[in-house]
């Protein structure tokens, strides 16, 4: 996920649980950064949209026994709903799709570095969605520090050694669909919030939905490579399926369910805003796992361009000082 969730009602309140949210915040920045080692796993066997069905599919029934467990519900208004399937799409369905598509071109790590650019498209997704936010100077400076970071990791200016351009690119619009869908959360679902894990797990819902005829129509087209929706491919380099298997129902049962319980936890403990600087963790971890793991190896542009970005992404996390007086 590689994504984070900002509920904009929950207030920051004492834990109820013994662990503390500072081990939520390194636990969550943890999975999330893994999330890009375990697609890259499941691609052995399973095409992209296979992986991000599977992952939503499992990601929505671990929040749903969850949400029973607790004793929450679903929202009921049908326009909540209406809001929530366009949610759906840029915050599960498309990203997901998109980040395993990537990582058919390009290393882990560097889907990692992609996902870091959803606080620069976030800046924009504000002009359009929340009339009451302003693009400070110090943010449009960010945000043009960032693009040129993005520029510096995709080396047009060589003609070898670069990234896959389309993979990159793959990352860097999934990214900014975590962007537009959490604006469009806040502008349009900010008063709707239940509490707890019921916009989460309606979320996941409404991604489990819009998958189902994605994968069957995709299936359709590719019957003659895969005897089933769900049916895998051998690996005839890395050994059986299981392997494969057991990340991508990992990458949904933790890396998409259980993660939304810990992002809401921490939020809780902390605050919405210091929860979001996982954000900045996130690529970090997805570059050492990448490196240590699978043996995959950054360009000292890529490195260069990543640390571009991860600071233009700090700089817009900031807070205006014009809010820091008004506190």
């Amino acid at each position: 996920m590689s994504s984070v969730a900002t509920p904009s009602r929950v207030e920051p309140a004492t834990s109820t649980t013994r662990v503390p949210w500072q081990a939520k915040y390194l636990l969550l920045a943890l999975i999330w950064g893994s999330s890009f080692l375990l697609m890259k796993v499941g691609l052995r066997t399973m095409a992209p949209l296979q992986i991000s069905g599977l992952r939503i599919f499992a990601g929505t029934a671990t929040l749903l026994a969850l949400l029973a467990v607790t004793g929450g519900r679903l929202p009921r208004e049908p326009r909540v709903w209406g809001h929530l399937a366009v949610s759906g799409v840029f915050l599960t369905a498309l990203p997901f799709s998109l980040f395993a598509a990537g990582e058919e071109r390009v290393s882990s790590a560097l889907a990692g570095i992609g996902n870091a650019t959803t606080p620069l498209a976030a800046v924009f997704f504000a002009l359009a969605l929340l009339p009451s936010d302003r693009l400070s100077r110090r943010k449009l400076a960010a945000v043009v520090i960032g693009f040129v970071g993005v520029v510096v990791i995709m080396q047009p200016w060589a003609s070898a050694g670069r990234p896959d351009l389309l993979g990159f690119g793959m990352t860097l619009v999934a990214g900014a669909c975590y962007g537009l869908g959490w604006t469009y959360n806040r502008r349009f679902l900010g008063q709707a919030d239940l509490g707890g894990l019921s916009m989460p797990t309606a979320l996941l819902v409404v991604g489990s939905v819009l998958m189902v005829p994605v994968v069957l129509v995709w299936w359709l087209f590719h019957r003659a490579s895969y005897a089933a929706p769900w049916a895998g491919h051998l690996d005839t380099t890395h050994g059986g399926t299981l392997l494969p298997l057991v990340c991508v129902l990992a990458l949904g049962v933790v890396g998409t369910g259980l993660a939304y319980m810990l992002q809401f936890d921490v939020v809780r403990g902390a605050g919405a805003t210091v929860s979001t600087t996982v954000t900045y963790l996130i690529p970090v971890v997805s570059v050492i796992l990448g490196v240590v793991v699978l043996r995959e190896s950054l360009a000292w542009p890529q490195l260069l361009g990543a640390a571009i970005v991860l600071l233009s992404a700090v700089v817009i996390g900031l807070p205006d000082r014009r809010r820091r007086l008004a506190s």
